[in-house]
């Protein structure tokens, strides 16, 4: 069974994305030192990566008690990659801890020079 933040991200629902967010949710993105924390860092995040993602789609889901890892594929400025959204949920089913694993090296650098501009504002590290 899918979860949530799943077909809330594959509907680019941005409003049901945080609502899946625990409100004291820990990111930890592939490109920045320190995590992001908060449903509204975190959703803030989480908009621009969907504006900057180009044909995002997950390709499979893991799921075990209180966690679910999602792959995933897509573009950023040209360059291909594939990815892993690791969730981890609290007992009402809401993502406590959200890390993301990003592939290859030439598209974690693609992300991170389209996304540093996008949230350096949030940067608490």
């Amino acid at each position: 069974m899918s979860h949530a933040f799943r077909t809330a991200v594959e509907n680019r629902d941005l409003l049901a994305v945080s609502a899946a967010l625990a409100p004291d949710v820990v990111f930890r993105s592939p490109v920045a030192f320190a995590p992001f924390r908060g449903r509204e860092d975190v959703t803030e995040v989480l908009g621009n990566v969907m504006e900057v993602f180009e044909d995002f789609t997950y390709v499979d889901e893991l799921s075990g008690e209180g966690t679910h890892a999602l792959i995933f594929t897509a573009q950023v400025a040209g360059r291909d990659l594939q990815g892993l959204d690791h969730l981890v949920l609290d007992d009402d089913g809401l993502v406590t801890e959200l890390t993301v694993m990003v592939r290859p090296l030439s598209g974690v650098i693609a992300l991170a020079e389209a996304m540093a501009p996008r949230v350096a504002h949030l940067d608490k590290g």
